[in-house]
Order: structure tokens, then sequence, then C-alpha cells
């Protein structure tokens, strides 16, 4: 049977470690990249969303929550690459508690996943969207000569961080 100053043992432990994994200080920032809140945790009560087009075949829709969700809305602005430099903008490897819609505005953003071994980007262009599913950490990144711009809307568990920084990046990419 564990001996109380052994619990309490432990219990430092977990709580130094959390402290160093949480702390900024190795995370990955930002570079290149601001956000700009647009709307701050509007809450919304649970969810329950079916909606189809006539005939439902062409088109479908659900979103479901067990509990009330906060909504963040946010304007991301990527400088071009400094190709003095070799500066690449980019939001720093995160992630978020739920899905994000990402509305690419201008330029071009390519998305890698911190869970693809062969760290392949996806690049998305002024026009198209793409959903982060919050399944797992992301970086997203301006590889090209003109600014690129998105728009995001995450939706999270009520009083969830919106993001979430890696304290470093993952071992399948270079940066």
């Amino acid at each position: 049977m564990p001996t109380r100053t052994m619990l309490l043992g432990v219990a430092l432990v977990g709580i130094l470690g959390a402290s160093v994994y949480g702390g900024s200080a190795g995370a990955t920032p930002a570079s290149g990249q601001t956000t700009t809140p647009i709307a701050t945790k509007i809450s919304f009560q649970p969810m329950d969303v079916k909606t189809h087009a006539n005939p439902a075949s062409l088109w479908g829709v659900q979103l479901k929550t067990r509990g009330s969700t906060d909504a963040f809305v946010v304007d991301n602005k990527f400088t071009a690459i400094n190709h003095a430099t070799g500066a690449v903008a980019s939001t720093g490897w995160h992630y978020h508690p739920g899905p994000s819609f990402i509305l690419v505005i201008g330029g071009t953003v390519t998305d890698y996943e911190a869970d693809d071994p062969t760290c392949t980007g996806h690049p998305y262009h002024a026009g198209q969207g793409f959903i982060d599913s919050g399944q797992g950490a992301h970086i997203l990144r301006n590889e090209g000569d003109v600014a690129a711009e998105t728009i995001a809307m995450q939706l999270v568990p009520e009083n969830a961080a919106r993001r979430i920084d890696l304290p470093k990046a993952p071992g399948n990419c270079p940066f």
C-alpha cells in the first residue's frame, strides 16, 4: 500500500511535469502571423442540428454536442516568405479542442498535420476552405510570395481554451 510520502512525491512530480509542459518557454510560437479576434466566446446551448437539401441525397449536415459550446472567430494574417532570411510565416504548432472551419480569403496557406509521418503539406488557396477536426496538432504556413489571410471559426467545449500551443514541433517535420 502506498505511503503518504510516496503519494506526495508522485503528486509533486506530476505538478512539476505539468507546469514544465504547460509553460510557454518551449512553445512553438507564431512567426510572421497575427491573429485579430472578430468574435470571442460566443456561447451556444447544446446543439442538435440536422439539415438537408431537397433532395437529401445532394447535401446534408449534422452537428450535435452533449454540452454547451463556445465559438470564436478570428482573422489570421500571414506575411509573405522573406527570401532574404528564408523566414516563413506560421501559426506555430498547436491544436484546438474542437473543430475549426477555416476560410482562405487571400493568398495560400499550407496545412501540416502532426500525425503525418511524411510531413506532407496540404495547400489551400483563396476561395477554398477546410476543416481542422481538432483531433490533432497542426501548423499553417504561408510558403508563398504574397501575403495570406484566413478567417477561422472554432467550436470548443464551454470554458475550454480556443488554442493550445505545443511545447515543441513533432519529430516528423523539420520546422
